[in-house]
């Protein structure tokens, strides 16, 4: 029987909104079992908890924004990844401030710090979304699928007219039976568009974007000094994004997800349209019958 996890020590650290371009204090704890993630703003008077859920989302431009109470918390998504990546089903995280640190724009600094903690096996099913018939989104030309498939599979297609990203892969598929987390998704960061930086500050988004914590692209080229990190930088962010938004399901999921240009709005909408259908998902532990590949990696955290 596969257990939930958390972490065995409380860790901390310090950094940048990205949207805010405020320093915000981060604290990650142990939580008890079937707590799931949940979020704290201990820089309010009444310290409402925030569950990191697909209904809680109020805001998706740009960032996946949770809510409750009217308390926001928001760009949980790559944290959540992180936390996807790691197996980790039970958290606790302070907050100063209203937005999670950008840190490198990747979940790499996230799985460091969570790591750095350590992660303990805790007494009660890892349980799990096992989708049982095609769920689908479309908004336009762009698309957000979860179909059965027993195990977790990602297939994402980006279209960007630019010239730095068309010589670059536009389609990554990743199959965690096969592939890690942490070499082929957890270190792609964030991009943007320098000529889009005015207007989005104006709206009061990317006022702590710089090129240490996202890929900037002016019309031609790419502005950061360093190289890209994947060849394929920029859909594998993307998928690292869709890992944080659908683990805001509650658990991992057993399916195969495909999207074509979709973002932090049609995953949460597709989140939505799947729990509104009780036929299309259960809830299971795999307390008898063996677990997916992508989940039973002996005596490693998961995807690793």
């Amino acid at each position: 029987m596969m257990k939930q996890r958390t972490i065995a020590t409380p860790v901390k650290t310090v950094g940048i909104g990205l949207h805010s371009g405020r320093k915000v204090t981060i604290s990650i704890k142990p939580a008890p079992v079937n707590s799931g993630v949940q979020f704290v703003r201990v820089d309010m008077p009444e310290q409402s908890v925030v569950p990191a859920t697909a209904l809680a989302v109020c805001d998706t431009r740009l960032a996946s924004v949770i809510q409750k109470d009217g308390v926001r918390v928001s760009t949980v998504e790559h944290l959540l990844s992180a936390c996807a990546g790691l197996g980790l089903d039970n958290l606790l995280i302070e907050l100063d401030d209203e937005e999670v640190p950008i840190m490198d724009g990747s979940a790499a600094s996230f799985l460091f710090l969570i790591e750095s903690a350590g992660i303990i096996e805790q007494d009660a099913p890892r349980q799990f979304v096992v989708i049982q018939k095609p769920v689908e989104v479309r908004e336009g030309d762009k698309l957000a699928r979860l179909e059965p498939f027993f195990g977790f599979k990602l297939d994402f297609t980006i279209d960007f007219k630019h010239p730095a990203v068309d010589k670059t892969g536009q389609r990554f598929i990743v199959d965690f039976a096969e592939h890690a987390y942490r070499s082929e998704i957890g270190r792609a960061r964030t991009f943007g568009f320098a000529h889009e930086v005015e207007a989005l500050r104006e709206m009061g988004l990317a006022r702590g974007g710089s090129l240490d914590n996202a890929i900037v692209l002016d019309e031609h080229r790419i502005l950061n000094n360093e190289e890209l990190r994947y060849e394929d930088e920029f859909v594998r962010h993307k998928i690292l994004d869709a890992i944080g938004d659908l683990y805001l399901v509650g658990h991992p999921i057993v399916g195969a997800y495909v999207a074509e240009k979709s973002g932090h709005a049609l995953n949460n909408a597709l989140l939505r349209k799947l729990l509104e259908d009780p036929s299309s998902y259960t809830i299971e532990s795999f307390a008898e019958a063996k677990a997916p590949e992508a989940y039973s990696q002996e005596s490693q955290p998961l995807f690793f």
